[in-house]
């Protein structure tokens, strides 16, 4: 074990194990945890060499095969609850992305989801094992989150109670569903439907596309891989197009719309419950964002605490790098937020499955907000998270660039992510027309529940009382009470501004669509601070469950720091809306720097909490016991370059033109 390494663990204040426990939800689901990895780690099918001298199908072909042994074990473990499952498949792959993710993830759920009862008894368990292997062909060439205007069609035919699928032009080509190109043989499809000489909008409709037995595809279909990417090597990116391809009526989604034998359409009780896959999804993202983070600053902390360089005094011995406050300003408030976020994602966890079964009681009353809030957050998570990434790599300094490092894999594998299920700015709006919807909802006098009860005091005599000069409406800027009303009432001033200017152009005569694009920043902006309030009240309430003084006590000081760098990131707006005065922005400058120093000695610890094995970071950097050099040496000899002391190009290339000197 490295020394510096183990000094730091000794100075911590708190049981690391203590705040594992908080982090996973329980002691047993730790220990349930732990028990899922040991299989992994304990099984000589899920080992092999490092990916990052493998080629592209090297790469697909080791992760198909591990992914094959994943779904036996899976079977055999009898996983069925997500989590578990989620938990099992990140440690077969260690983090990193594989072709049967979208048939886990979204393939599986959207048959529990949106399929009838008859459908899942026919797919669900062929689907289970691996027989039927799906994807989620949503996206297109020229379209992908605006799903009005996807241009794959489904024409009914009552004639033989079949569907016509078709891809009309090149732009409504299939584009990017993972494990399309070369492993799925089916795919659910979102096409628009027509019946009866009518559009009735985009329909899920679970298509066969490989001939069982030979993979072929099959007639109609063309299928193949999109190429390679900025990152997801493993994964068979693919396209999809349709030539007047037939299938059974029983093979559209029915549990939610219907079409009769005769073409009667049935539309469901809410257009948003065929979203349910995306929300799920959407949902998910948020921890995942905290998940990548994690791994991201586990890596640059534990490498900053045994990397020693450049003497703060002429003469003395180089510190660890983790003690100059420049590095504790970038890596501690990327913690605090990894903290934050999980937390979030919990909530939206818990939220998810809450709202679910009020919904299949015919409840449909909170799913808008839902839809609103898991767009957002999953917007604001990965940004977050992807620019957080990138800080921590480049906190490790030259050797952050290595793939030894660890941070460029968990980098180009994480931030396809700010456009995959929506890109980050349109679910943004999305998030925004909620909130104008909800302001105008309270406008007329409607009550209004969940995240957004803030906007019921419409008339803003909360916000009028202190406007005047010296009057902030925070007092202490050390209460986290105080804090959290700090951020509701940014949120507020800056929905109901952004919403005002809107209102004023439909009052001057503007289209809806166009009085929203022009004031379209300033409602990115508002939803942006609605989810930061969301997510430091989430923080704060999560604190009152932590029983354990030391773990309440670290963990406290990280909401802290999260809200009070928040604020100093965007203090434009605490001062505009003179939530804060600019003497209260140079104290909290000061009480960072303090927080900085109460962390510094508990920094390793904290991401010890997170508990990813050197196997899942895929780091040398990052490695446990910190001996960093001698491993990168032992790494570099493994590239494929050093096969042979001269590479066979010198003889071909360069000794020709050396042998006329």
């Amino acid at each position: 074990m490295n020394p510096d390494l183990s000094r730091e663990r000794a100075t911590a204040s708190f049981n690391t194990e203590t705040i594992t426990y908080i982090l996973d939800g329980s002691p047993e689901r730790t220990h349930r945890r732990r028990e899922l990895e040991s299989v992994v780690i304990n099984d000589p099918d899920f080992q092999h060499e490092d990916l990052n001298f493998l080629s592209r199908s090297e790469r697909y072909e080791v992760a198909i095969k591990k992914s094959a042994k994943m779904a036996q074990h899976m079977q055999t473990l009898g996983l069925l609850n997500h989590e578990e499952i989620f938990w099992f498949r990140n440690f077969v792959h260690k983090g990193r992305p594989d072709p049967l993710e979208v048939h886990i993830i979204m393939f599986l759920p959207t048959l529990l989801s949106q399929a009838t009862p008859e459908q899942n008894k026919r797919l669900f368990v062929p689907a289970w094992k691996l027989q039927i292997i799906g994807t989620y062909a949503q996206t297109e060439l020229g379209h992908g989150t605006h799903l009005r205007k996807l241009e794959t069609t489904a024409t009914y035919d009552p004639s033989t109670q079949e569907f016509i699928l078709n891809s009309p032009t090149v732009s409504s080509t299939k584009w990017w569903p993972g494990g399309l190109g070369k492993t799925a043989n089916y795919a659910v499809v979102v096409a628009q439907l027509y019946t009866q000489g009518e559009c009735k909008g985009p329909h899920g409709f679970i298509v066969p596309i490989r001939q069982m037995g030979t993979h072929e595809p099959l007639p109609g279909v063309t299928v193949g891989d999109i190429g390679p990417k900025f990152g997801f090597e493993e994964v068979d990116n693919g396209f999809l197009k349709f030539d007047k391809v037939r299938i059974p009526r029983e093979n559209m989604l029915m549990k939610h719309a219907q079409v009769h034998p005769d073409g009667t359409y049935v539309k469901p009780l809410s257009n948003k419950l065929t979203y349910g896959s995306m929300v799920y999804i959407r949902a998910m993202i948020v921890g995942f964002s905290a998940r990548f983070l994690s791994m991201a600053c586990t890596i640059a902390i534990r490498y900053s605490a045994i990397r020693h360089q450049s003497e703060i005094r002429p003469g003395e011995p180089e510190p660890q790098i983790l003690d100059f406050q420049t590095q504790q300003y970038t890596l501690f408030p990327l913690l605090a937020t990894v903290y934050a976020i999980q937390f979030m994602g919990s909530y939206m966890g818990k939220a998810y499955y809450r709202i679910t079964r009020d919904i299949q009681q015919g409840n449909l009353n909170e799913l808008p907000e839902l839809h609103a809030l898991s767009a957002g957050l999953k917007a604001f998570a990965t940004w977050v998270a992807s620019y957080g990434i990138e800080e921590c790599r480049m906190s490790c300094g030259g050797h952050g660039y290595s793939h030894c490092s660890g941070i460029p894999n968990i980098y180009v594998t994480f931030t396809a992510a700010c456009t995959y299920e929506g890109d980050n700015t349109v679910l943004m709006l999305q998030s925004a027309r909620f909130l104008f919807k909800s302001y105008t909802k309270a406008l007329s006098g409607e009550r209004l529940g969940g995240t957004v009860s803030y906007l019921n005091d419409v008339s803003l005599q909360n916000l009028q009382a202190h406007t005047l000069p010296g009057r902030p409406l925070v007092t202490d800027i050390n209460d986290l009470g105080s804090l959290v009303e700090a951020y509701k009432q940014r949120a507020a001033w800056l929905v109901v501004a952004a919403s005002k200017n809107v209102q004023a152009d439909l009052n001057r005569g503007k289209f809806k669509e166009d009085a929203f694009n022009k004031s379209s920043v300033d409602m990115v902006r508002a939803a942006d601070a609605h989810c930061h309030y969301v997510i430091v009240k989430a923080f704060v309430e999560k604190l009152s469950e932590v029983l354990d003084m030391a773990a309440h006590r670290i963990l406290s000081v990280l909401c802290l720091l999260y809200a009070l760098h928040g604020i100093s990131r965007n203090s434009g707006d605490f001062l505009q809306a003179s939530i804060l005065a600019s003497s209260q922005i140079n104290l909290i400058q000061e009480r960072i720097k303090d927080l900085l120093e109460v962390i510094r000695p508990n920094a390793v610890a904290l991401v010890d909490a997170f508990e990813h094995s050197d196997s899942q970071l895929g780091s040398v950097l990052g490695r446990y016991d910190g001996n960093v050099y001698e491993n990168m040496f032992e790494w570099a000899k493994k590239s494929p370059l050093n096969k042979t002391p001269v590479h066979e190009s010198f003889h071909k290339y360069l000794k020709p033109l050396q042998s006329k000197l």
